[in-house]
């Protein structure tokens, strides 16, 4: 079996403990190769029966005997090629291991919101103590609603939970139930859980579904009060419609550490608006990833010599 690895910023190397792992749990006669630039992960692709990393889907094309592709990445929208879906390739991702840093960041931006933090790091000056007092907030009996109700969101509810907050979640998918959260709904019934919220923290992937689902309609929704946390997929969000919002009082701030655009221009007003935090695209960040997507890859090679179901499998038609 030969396994193509291809490093990106999650995965920038494997450790000679990695590669031994990876290759006793390939089993017998396997052997890795790493590509890192395109031209040599098109020669390599061509045999490869495992890919490891990610690959623009030009050279996904080449790629004659693939059995497996274990994307390193939480969300596919950006590999997710009409050959790729159409192929018999199973394909696996980080989906489920990344919301312990995305629920931290998450919560990161929404207190820096509530507390006033941000205004503080921009002008610090001492004479601001009563105006960030006026505007502060405490997250204890306030309502937050999660859309989207996969690893990421529940990994922000149980936080939620540990504040003292009420839970409501929405997702298409029947989930399962999570201790403490008070009600998880279908998306027919997303205006009301918007209606209700005083934090709405999005933890969708992004699909043709949930591309600009949140537009003006949304907003028009949402309490006055209301601070939007977006730690998933910045598209997800209109960004001219957000700005109206804002503007219009629709909303009350938004934390953001994905944006549309993105990446978001020099100048653009989300940068400096009072009541926006903008990071760059940094949730992700973490120095445990590695070894967790390491070790479901080693797992997956295992299974699937004996043929056992593979963890973190994507639906392809659907996106996630």
């Amino acid at each position: 079996m030969k396994i193509l690895y291809t490093p990106v910023l999650i995965v920038p190397s494997l450790s000679r403990e990695d590669r031994a792992r990876i290759l006793e749990a390939a089993g017998a006669g396997a052997h890795l190769v790493e590509a890192a630039d395109p031209a040599r992960q098109r020669a390599e692709i061509v045999d490869a029966a495992v890919l490891f990393g990610r690959v623009a889907p030009d050279v996904f094309t080449l790629g004659r005997r693939l059995r497996y592709y274990h994307s390193i990445g939480a969300g596919v929208d950006a590999i997710l090629s009409p050959d790729l879906v159409e192929s018999d390739v199973i394909l696996a991702s980080e989906k489920g291991e990344v919301g312990i840093h995305l629920a931290e960041h998450a919560f990161a931006l929404l207190l820096g919101l509530t507390r006033g933090i941000q205004t503080a790091l921009r002008t610090p000056d001492y004479s601001l103590r009563e105006p960030i007092r006026h505007e502060q907030r405490e997250l204890y009996e306030l309502t937050m609603g999660i859309v989207g109700f996969g690893g990421t969101g529940r990994a922000v509810a149980r936080r939620a939970l540990g504040f003292g907050m009420r839970v409501l979640a929405v997702d298409i998918e029947d989930v399962a139930a999570e201790p403490g959260v008070e009600a998880i709904w279908k998306p027919d019934r997303l205006h009301e859980l918007l209606d209700r919220s005083d934090v709405v923290v999005i933890a969708l992937p992004l699909t043709k579904a949930t591309h600009h689902l949140f537009t003006r309609d949304l907003f028009r929704r949402m309490r006055p009060s209301a601070i939007l946390v977006n730690i998933t997929r910045g598209a997800i969000v209109y960004g001219d419609d957000l700005l109206v919002a804002l503007e219009q009082g629709w909303l009350w701030g938004a934390g953001l550490d994905v944006t549309d655009p993105e990446p978001l221009p020099p100048g653009h007003p989300l940068w400096t608006h009072p009541r926006v935090i903008v990071t760059p695209h940094t949730a992700g960040g973490s120095p445990r990833r590695a070894g967790r997507v390491i070790a479901t890859f080693c797992e997956n090679l295992t299974r699937l010599r004996s043929g056992q179901p593979l963890l973190a499998t994507i639906d392809k038609r659907k996106g996630y």
